[in-house]
């Protein structure tokens, strides 16, 4: 019995020969005696590198943009990763702005930063929660972070899950959102009866199909056969 792992899923060998069909992932594998991974190197040059790498040019701003940065980024790291390099650009543009009209200090463009972050998270729960805390006092808010007197707020917006059922006129049930009307979404029977048609349909007309779908000039032979198809099935208005 071969003693070892798969090459391809990593379990134990449980074939005789070394090279054969693997029993648990059914590819056609060998058998690894060894398992080994890369060492990782940790060393203060590789670390400052990589530092350096991911910093994205941002230390070689020029003033007044490389102060609007370093204080940006003392308050991206308070929001969700996905969301770090908006609420950067968010601050670095409040500041620039706010500097055109009247130089700001440090401590205040601290302050406005501070500001921007906390809109971003007012933003976040009126999305996600349906809370709409900023137009509330710093009194009102310590008091519903400390008894969690969210679900009770008159100021809260009803969200819909577009998964609930429901009963649609017919009484059958059915999810909210698909009662939901939709400008793009996809006749059903049309698409079949388009289906249907092409497949019935002449192959010279399926080519001629295929050059109209691409943007491609017809011939003056194929519009005229184009053009007495479509005379010829063409409804009657009456």
């Amino acid at each position: 019995m071969a003693q070892g792992h798969c090459n391809r899923c990593g379990k134990i060998w449980t074939l005789e020969r070394p090279e054969g069909i693997c029993q648990w992932c059914g590819n056609k594998a060998i058998c690894q005696t060894t398992r080994t991974t890369l060492r990782c190197i940790k060393s203060s040059s590789r670390r400052r590198q990589k530092q350096t790498n991911t910093d994205n040019g941002y230390a070689n701003l020029p003033e007044p943009y490389l102060t609007y940065y370093n204080v940006a980024s003392q308050f991206t790291s308070r929001v969700p990763t996905i969301d770090q390099l908006d609420l950067l650009h968010d601050i670095i543009l409040t500041l620039a702005r706010a500097n055109q009209h009247k130089s700001m200090s440090l401590p205040a463009m601290y302050r406005a930063a501070e500001h921007c972050k906390d809109h971003y998270w007012y933003e976040h729960f009126a999305i996600t929660r349906g809370l709409d805390c900023a137009h509330c006092s710093k009194t009102q808010r310590r008091n519903c972070r400390k008894d969690w007197l969210y679900p009770d707020c008159p100021k809260a917006i009803k969200l819909e899950s577009l998964n609930r059922p429901i009963l649609d006129n017919d009484g059958n049930m059915t999810e909210f959102g698909n009662l939901i009307a939709d400008d793009k979404a996809i006749d059903l029977d049309q698409w079949t009866d388009i289906r249907t048609f092409l497949l019935n349909a002449p192959l010279r007309l399926k080519q001629i199909a295929v050059k109209i779908q691409s943007d491609q000039s017809l011939t003056g032979a194929e519009r005229k056969y184009l053009a007495k198809l479509r005379k010829r099935n063409q409804k009657t208005l009456f």
